[in-house]
């Protein structure tokens, strides 16, 4: 089954105006018979998807759904950018966030958040000037097939079980990393789609 469609759309900042996720998501668990610790676990990966929309919805517009088959669940959101994101705007936009830093340096979902971001580069314009600790967890999270277009959580997760450093106890405080099976970013034409899977 698939849920009804939220349209997300350019400069959404506030946190009630998705709010229509989280509605959706308590449907969606409601619908298949998930129990209220499961529901909670998907109400969870939900919320933590909603907390990087607002700074990519900034620059961009898409949709979020969800996809079911019994207990086996897909959060999907596609994002378009409604502009060319340069690197010179995503510094633009750092400038203007809260703390005024790159919040990639921090948590999992920040670093996914710049995984996105990174797909919707315009290459031509930005040059290749990126941080090495960018670089170096995108790099991680690539498919064996060594597609550029596609980064996984499962992929980065065994590739940080195996160097047991930094990128391992990030993990391990991880929301999203410890309930969620998987999360990817890819690109499907002019969008970048983000997919949470988990199955109970």
């Amino acid at each position: 089954m698939k849920s009804n469609i939220c349209t997300l759309t350019t400069g959404v900042k506030d946190r009630t105006a998705l709010s229509a996720i989280l509605d959706e998501t308590e449907k969606c668990a409601s619908y298949n018979g998930l129990g209220k610790k499961e529901a909670g676990r998907l109400r969870l990966l939900s919320e933590e998807l909603i907390g990087m929309l607002p700074e990519l919805l900034s620059f961009a517009s898409g949709e979020f759904w969800i996809e079911a088959e019994g207990k086996s669940f897909e959060l999907h959101t596609r994002l378009a950018p409604t502009e060319a994101m340069t690197s010179d705007r995503r510094e633009e936009l750092l400038k203007i966030s809260t703390s005024g830093k790159n919040a990639a340096a921090k948590g999992i979902m920040g670093k996914i958040k710049i995984a996105v971001e990174l797909m919707m580069l315009d290459y031509a314009a930005a040059g290749l000037a990126l941080p090495a600790d960018v670089t170096g967890f995108y790099s991680m999270g690539f498919m064996d097939s060594g597609q550029f277009s596609l980064w996984s959580l499962r992929n980065f997760r065994q590739k940080a079980e195996e160097k047991k450093g930094d990128d391992w106890d990030e993990l391990e405080k991880s929301i999203v990393a410890n309930i969620a099976d998987d999360v990817t970013v890819g690109i499907t034409g002019t969008s970048v789609e983000i997919v949470v899977k988990k199955a109970f």
